[in-house]
């Protein structure tokens, strides 16, 4: 089997900053979008995934893929100069890409694709789930923040963006890790596609 159809690819977030804009919390926004492939066999509906999946680098291509991207929205305000980051939150504009089968398939083999599916689908939600766990932690990270001899809040946004960026880095290897573990030569990925081309 090629190495690109065990490959689900997450791609990690881009965190900007938008002062002074205050939110009444963190919101997830979530798109779902699909690629067509068809295939009367488990082996033909890899072989069509590897052909028109997601690009996974420059030569290769995924099963499905994840990709986001954060706005941070900090509250600045600065009293006797000190400046108080009041509220922090953040915007997760997050994407899944998934393929759909477009012909028939029999009934053994919608099973086996049902059953692959919830599998894909599974994995690419935990990379969900770890970003909006970043987004929690980075929450955290500036809570409270302030800044001392900092007027115009120049210190304290540039602190709170340093902040923000260590935990997208912390997270970042989390997703990493989690890819490694479900991809390993024997891992989670395999077992599903080696379920799915199993003839019966």
């Amino acid at each position: 089997m090629r190495r690109s159809i065990f490959c689900s690819l997450a791609v990690l977030a881009v965190v900007g900053t938008l002062p002074g804009i205050a939110m009444a919390g963190s919101k997830v926004v979530t798109h779902i979008r699909t690629y067509d492939i068809e295939g009367e066999s488990g082996k033909a509906l890899i072989e069509a995934m590897d052909k028109s999946g997601p690009k996974h680098g420059f030569l290769t291509r995924a099963i499905a893929q994840t990709s986001y991207t954060v706005e941070w929205d900090f509250d600045l305000k600065a009293k006797a100069d000190v400046c108080h980051l009041r509220a922090a939150s953040a915007t997760l504009d997050m994407t899944y890409m998934y393929p759909r089968v477009t012909t028939p398939m029999s009934p053994a083999l919608r099973k086996r694709w049902q059953r692959f599916f919830a599998g894909v689908r599974a994995h690419e939600q935990t990379h969900g789930r770890i970003a909006r766990q970043g987004i929690a932690a980075g929450e955290r990270a500036v809570a409270s923040l302030a800044v001392a001899n900092d007027p115009h809040c120049i210190k304290t946004q540039r602190e709170a963006q340093r902040r923000v960026d260590a935990i997208y880095d912390e997270y970042e290897a989390k997703q990493v890790v989690f890819d490694q573990r479900e991809h390993r030569e024997g891992g989670r990925v395999e077992a599903l596609v080696a379920k799915l081309v199993k003839d019966r």
